[in-house]
């Protein structure tokens, strides 16, 4: 059974998957458009443009998958640790 979350833990996880999607999605868009147009004249628009469609999808995914991928990320340091 799940140990419900405080509103601290709450406000974390949330804040959390806002600036870690946020600087993921700056690279990730930022690498994209290069690699797609180049250093265009409009770049920063097409860039730009990117980021905004990407981020809140990137964002509410990250705090949706966030407890699943910790409780994951767990179990594999626990058999990491328990194989060495």
């Amino acid at each position: 059974m799940a140990v419900r979350e405080t509103a601290m833990e709450g406000k974390a996880r949330f804040i959390l998957a806002l600036t870690m999607s946020a600087m993921m999605v700056f690279m990730v868009t930022l690498i994209g458009t290069i690699v797609h147009l180049g250093f265009v004249t409009d770049f920063v628009r097409q860039w730009a443009q990117a980021y905004i469609v990407a981020w809140p999808i990137a964002a509410a995914t990250a705090y949706l998958v966030m407890p699943m991928a910790r409780r994951l990320a767990n179990r594999v340091a626990t058999r990491v640790d328990g194989a060495a």
